[in-house]
């Protein structure tokens, strides 16, 4: 009879419909715990971290804990850090049986067979609202725009022996962001004429979340969204108000004192040994979902991860059509070494691929640059580079390079083929303020990078051309910057008190406009390289940043704080912040001469210049801080 208790609890656990953090499941990659520990580690409190996130509970802890514990610490921490570590490590520690009104959560324990195998449940639930609005000046109109979002989760999570933890969050909303239709763009380019899989389209073109600072916002919701005035349809926006759902899971083990670390779920990820949020290769920006994941240690200054997934269509012509042409898998592999706390060196390589049953990709000792050549050119590859030297106590400095696709000829600099990324900036830790950072980078995103031209593959009969860009549900995989721009960044991020954060930031972006009559090509994540002269003797495919036709210039200046209500399981948010943008264009036709020209500032109705306020408020009840 024991037995079969067992049997069923263990099956009742794998398959249950949290994303509340267990021993060995993820913690969230918007938890400021993330920023604690990148702080630490520059001042050299803590020993390197893998730069695969996000991390389990466990890791956390453990690093914690490492923290308070260590001598350097002992000399390099205020009591006001102390009392802030204290703070996450209760949070994040295992909690002991019944209800916990600070977390939402009720836990249940017990032990099995003659070892005391220790088995846990938990279920909890969270809620988060806020109200957000953009207030627009152009030159002779004004325009406000208010968004919404309400959601409520409940989670349901535990652990499975010492080795092994689960959760599942189910999540179920209300939002409204509104949207402006800008224009349309063409995929290649106006007047390119089709041939086989290479057909040109017309593609409508919408700007940012107008209730939100550009490329600040990151929709919830999973699939599609219902409007509440005809639930019974499949949207792509929620240009009205519009109901969602959401859902995340995680089953995760972890061996050999965590050397050994095996993933299969459906949550965000993030992966390069540099800054939260700067990844180029998988940013934590990009859309959730289903993948295995393994990573190894077996020594401490060398790791391999790798990840296979399946990506998700954006739900724009109904869920069987766009579904039709979207079906791909994702898989990448990351070797990392590391040099006490001074040097780290990440090479990766990552490939968007049309589903089949393709082991070369999956496994993470075949190179999967090298396999794509045995097995045809049907797929997307790429590799990325990161290097970080720091001195602990001083700062830290680093360079991204990721590389899509690059034609070596002598002008490779001024060809739409050279489509890489690449990133440099210095962190610097300032030791007056609790866990304070100064962060300084720029970020170049070459046209058509994360872009692809599609394919026509056999094994989907050979006449349907399937999408092949690093794009996950309508969002890229890699940075948060669209294509053919650039961007200046300056942040400051501070904790004056034990529960409150504080950030600061300024950010110049330049972007190719994508729509309009002066639109760059390969300004957009689903542009196509033409196929015909990439070497340069087509005029078209030769790139001229700022020089080749309309760009938009946005000044854009944030603050936002959190608040963690003391002895409460409440935490208060805000942002607010003021973008100036205003468009430059070229005393020529975009794109058709293959030569640079001169650019100067212009304010048109086609494009115009604005001036933004952009404000945020909200509450969550049980935080996931």
């Amino acid at each position: 009879m024991r037995q079969k208790l067992l049997f069923l609890i263990c099956l009742a656990l794998f398959f249950c419909t949290s994303v509340f953090a267990q021993t060995h499941t993820s913690v969230h990659l918007q938890s400021q715990v993330y920023h604690i520990l990148e702080n630490a580690a520059l001042r050299g409190l803590i020993a390197p971290l893998s730069g695969v996130r996000p991390y389990t509970q466990f890791v956390i802890v453990r690093a914690i804990n490492e923290i308070l514990n260590s001598e350097n610490a002992r000399r390099g921490l205020s009591a006001r850090e102390r009392e802030i570590l204290r703070l996450y490590l209760d949070h994040f520690s295992p909690r002991q049986r019944g209800l916990d009104w600070q977390r939402g959560l009720h836990r249940s324990e017990a032990a099995f067979g003659s070892r005391d195998i220790p088995l846990s449940f938990n279920l909890g639930v969270n809620m988060d609202m806020e109200g957000s609005a953009g207030f627009y000046r152009f030159s002779n109109s004004s325009e406000r725009h208010f968004g919404y979002e309400v959601w409520l989760g409940l989670h349901i999570g535990g652990d499975l022996g010492r080795n092994v933890s689960w959760f599942t969050s189910v999540y179920g909303g209300m939002t409204k962001a509104p949207r402006r239709h800008l224009g349309w763009y063409n995929t290649f380019y106006e007047g390119f004429m089709d041939y086989g899989p290479y057909q040109n389209r017309l593609i409508p073109i919408y700007s940012d979340v107008l209730s939100y600072l550009p490329f600040t916002y990151r929709k919830r919701w999973d699939g599609s969204i219902h409007p509440f005035t005809n639930l019974a349809s499949f949207d792509s926006w929620p240009n009205t108000v519009s109901g969602g759902r959401a859902l995340l899971s995680e089953v995760s083990a972890s061996l050999l004192d965590n050397k050994l670390f095996f993933r299969m779920g459906r949550i965000s990820h993030e992966w390069g040994s540099t800054p939260v949020g700067s990844s180029l290769a998988l940013n934590k920006m990009s859309r959730p979902f289903l993948a295995m994941q393994g990573e190894f240690w077996p020594v401490p200054w060398f790791g391999v991860s790798t990840m296979t997934g399946v990506l998700e269509f954006f739900n724009t012509r109904g869920e069987k059509i766009s579904g039709m042409t979207f079906q791909n898998a994702y898989s990448i592999t990351m070797l990392q070494f590391r040099f006490r706390n001074y040097l780290f060196l990440d090479l990766g390589e990552a490939v968007v691929w049309p589903r089949r049953f393709e082991l070369g990709y999956m496994f993470p000792l075949t190179s999967s640059i090298v396999y794509k050549h045995n097995v045809g050119d049907f797929d997307n590859l790429s590799a990325h580079v990161n290097i970080r030297a720091q001195y602990p106590g001083l700062g830290s400095i680093w360079f991204s390079l990721f590389w899509d696709e690059a034609f070596w000829v002598r002008e490779w600099n001024q060809l739409d083929r050279t489509m890489i990324a690449w990133q440099t900036g210095i962190i610097l830790p300032l030791p007056v303020l609790s866990f304070s950072s100064l962060r300084f980078s720029y970020t170049r995103i070459n046209p058509f990078t994360y872009s692809h031209v599609r394919n026509f593959t056999p094994w989907h009969g050979g006449n349907i051309p399937m999408e092949q860009a690093y794009v996950n549900n309508g969002v890229s995989l890699g940075h948060y910057l669209p294509p053919n721009s650039d961007e200046f960044l300056a942040s400051f991020r501070t904790m004056p008190s034990q529960n409150v954060v504080l950030h600061l930031q300024y950010q110049l972006i330049r972007r190719g406009a994508d729509f309009g009559s002066s639109a760059v090509t390969g300004s957009n994540l689903q542009s196509e390289l033409t196929p015909w002269g990439r070497d340069g003797s087509n005029p078209i495919t030769r790139r001229f940043f700022l020089r080749d036709g309309a760009y938009q210039w946005m000044h854009i200046m944030r603050a936002n704080a959190t608040w963690n209500l003391p002895n409460l399981p409440v935490s208060l948010f805000g942002e607010v912040g003021v973008n100036f943008s205003y468009f430059t264009n070229i005393d020529a036709p975009a794109n058709i001469t293959g030569q640079p020209h001169s650019f100067q500032r212009i304010n048109t109705s086609e494009y115009p210049q604005s001036t933004g306020i952009v404000a945020r408020l909200g509450v969550r009840v049980f935080p996931r801080r």
